[in-house]
Formats: structure tokens, sequence, C-alpha cells
């Protein structure tokens, strides 16, 4: 693995690292639109089911999906966002129709931060979705850069061609977003700039709730050294999540945190993705549905190796980083079938944190085994770049006028 290192360190120098950046977001940023007649709004990903139910939040000319029997033209989660993003910058707290409250509310982080750019109206809104997912990404890739030691700086680059924080990105979802705040907030921590991690890093929980895969574990860790000041600070970021979760339970009195524990369905979503993968080899019907089912295998080579992984190397080095990762495969592990394995793009996000939290592990202990887990990464990326490209296809979709 000497040679994948040396590669590494050859390629880390601020050319190299701007040509990857531009040629990985410009490439899918540009495929996206084009499908779409180069509309920005198409990589919200409206979907007519919900634009209609929300009319008076939907930008003119905006493209919708219109679908098929099946999915009605749901779209996809970006509208999410979007939709409360607008009700933010109404200052309004009428929420967007047809949306699990009790799901989507309490990460109201990504939304509130595209909020401010609604003064410029509601493809401002469009615009803030992409500023605020790429601006966050560059300052945690050069946050995550200070953290890193000397010796270990090229490992940044393994983050910058994530092909889950792209895969987020190219449908301006929260994930990216989430990872972004929290490694920015653990910036500050290594910093001791206190104030600031607590701010960012219960803003990073209120965007999404595995950030606290990498904060929980720094309080453990505060606990194990007995550090008063650090323990304050780390349990500081729980204040902002308490304060919103306090309003929701106001807004909506039988709503319950406790409505997450209904996506844990331990193997469930393997064992019934294997199911899947096997009725298709045994009952051919075409090459198009045998592809789908075998994009999502990586991933369940990847979930296996990040098991490895964490158990690899000197274990006492780096444990929060462990207990992080350790989290994150816990959360893959017990993901359903429904909601996550059945669809790449849903279960693929679900690994966006596992890479700053496995180069972190690395830098904390050099005889981790991270070499595996990455190199499947990147071939991830490429089949990532292809679908894209190539497989992707144009859906059903129409240029909203307001009218039904």
């Amino acid at each position: 693995m000497n040679y994948f290192e040396n590669f590494l360190k050859k390629a880390d120098n601020s050319k190299t690292i701007i040509g990857i950046f531009i040629a990985l977001y410009g490439i899918v940023t540009i495929a996206n639109w084009k499908r779409y007649n180069f509309n920005p709004s198409s990589m919200v990903n409206f979907g007519l089911e919900f634009a209609e139910k929300n009319k008076s939040l939907m930008p003119e000319n905006a493209i919708v999906i219109t679908g098929n029997k099946d999915d009605l033209g749901a779209g996809y989660d970006g509208q999410i966002f979007y939709f409360y993003s607008r009700t933010i910058s109404n200052l309004s707290n009428d929420w967007p129709k047809g949306f699990d409250e009790s799901y989507r509310a309490p990460r109201i982080g990504y939304p509130f931060l595209v909020a401010f750019f609604g003064i410029f109206g509601k493809y401002g809104n469009v615009f803030g979705m992409y500023f605020v997912n790429l601006t966050l990404f560059v300052l945690s890739f050069l946050a995550l850069r200070k953290i890193l030691s000397d010796e270990n700086r090229h490992l940044s680059l393994l983050y910058l061609i994530s092909p889950f924080s792209l895969g987020s990105y190219s449908v301006l979802v929260s994930d990216s977003v989430m990872v972004s705040l929290v490694i920015i907030a653990y910036y500050f921590y290594v910093t001791e700039k206190y104030l600031y991690f607590s701010i960012l890093g219960g803003l990073a929980i209120v965007t999404k709730e595995p950030a606290l895969f990498i904060l929980f574990p720094l309080g453990i860790e505060a606990l194990i050294n007995r550090n008063l000041k650090k323990i304050f600070w780390v349990f500081s970021v729980l204040l902002i999540p308490v304060i919103w979760q306090a309003y929701l339970k106001f807004t909506f009195p039988n709503w319950s945190p406790t409505r997450l524990t209904e996506f844990i369905l331990p193997l469930e979503g393997i064992t019934s993705y294997f199911g899947e993968l096997a009725h298709n080899v045994s009952d051919f019907k075409g090459v198009k549905p045998l592809t789908r089912s075998f994009s999502r295998l990586p991933l369940f080579f990847l979930f296996a190796l990040g098991i490895y992984t964490i158990f690899s190397g000197k274990i006492r080095n780096g444990y929060a980083f462990r207990i992080g990762a350790a989290l994150t495969m816990f959360m893959v592990g017990t993901a359903g079938y429904y909601h996550f394995w059945s669809v790449y793009e849903n279960i693929s996000r679900m690994f966006t944190i596992s890479i700053p939290i496995f180069i972190l592990l690395k830098n904390e202990d050099e005889q981790a085994k991270t070499d595996f887990y990455f190199l499947l990464v990147i071939a991830i990326l490429a089949l990532f770049i292809l679908k894209i490209i190539f497989i992707q296809q144009t859906q059903d979709f129409t240029i909203w006028t307001g009218r039904p």
C-alpha cells in the first residue's frame, strides 16, 4: 500500500486540489443541469405531488418531476430543505404540506442556513442550497488539513473526493452539510475555540443526527480524561438541539424524538437486499433491474471493510474515532430496506461521515488498516461518475407555472 500513500502525497499540491474539486463538482453539476435544459432548480428535485401542495413556496419556471404511476412525481429530499428554508425566509411557522414533521422538522440546520438567501426571492433559496453545500465543504476541507499532522495531510484528498459528499451535493441534501459543519466544529475544538465549537456542533446535530458520531465520542474521551472544561463544552453542543426539540414539542404536541427508532431494524435492510439480489439473478428480467441491484453491492463490502478497519491497528489509539466509526456502521447495519437499502442514494449517503472519521483515525493511529476501505471508496467514486454521466436518465418533468 506504499504506492497508494505515495500517490496521495504527490497529488497533495494546490493546483491538483483545485483541479480535482472543479472537475468533480463541475462534472456532476453540468451533467445534472444538461438533462433539464440547464435549469439550476433541477438538482432540488421538486416533485409534482409536493409542488401542488405548496404552490405559494414554489419558484416560477422550476423543474418539477412528474414521475410515473408508482411515485406520483414525488421528487426527492432536496425539495424538503428548500420548502423548509422558504418557511423560515417568510418568518412563518406554517410548515410545508405533505411532509412528516416528526421526522423532517428536527433537521432544521440546513434550511436555516439556506433561509438567509431568501431575501433575494425564491431563487435565492435555490442558490443558497448550492452556496451552503459548496462553501461549507471547502471550508471543512481546509479545516481538516489544519487538523491533520504534516505527515498525514495528504489524507485530506480522500475527503475531497468522497463519492458520498459528492452524491449528497448532486441532490442538494444535508449529509455533506452536516459533515462539513461537524468537521469545522472539531477544528475549533482542537484549537480550543470552544464557543464556536459549541455553536457549530449544535447546528451540525440539528442538520442531521449522525453529527453525534463524532461529538459523542469526544464527550466520552473528555470523561475518561476527567477534563471538566472539555466535558462542559462537549455537553453544551446539546443546547441548540434541546431548544429546538422543545419548540417542536410545543408546535407538534404528538411529536416524539423516539420516532427515529422506527428506522432501526438490525440487518433487515441487508438481508432483504440480498434477497432482492438473489431474486433478480435467478429470475432474470433484464439488465436494468439487475444492474440496479448490483450497484449497492460495493456498499455492503464497504460496510464489511469498515468493521474490519475499526478493529485494526492499536485499539487504544484513536479510540474516540473508532467509537464514531462503530456508530456509523451500526447505523448502516440497522438501516431498513424500504427507506434505505432499496435505494442506492439513500444507503450510500449514510457513509458520508465515515470518510473523515477514518481519516482522523489514521491520523491518530498509523497502524490502522484504512487503505482497503479508501481504495474501495475510490472505486465507488469512479462508478458514481460513470452513473452520473452515462447511466442516470432524465426523468419526466414539466416547467412549473403555478397551475396544476
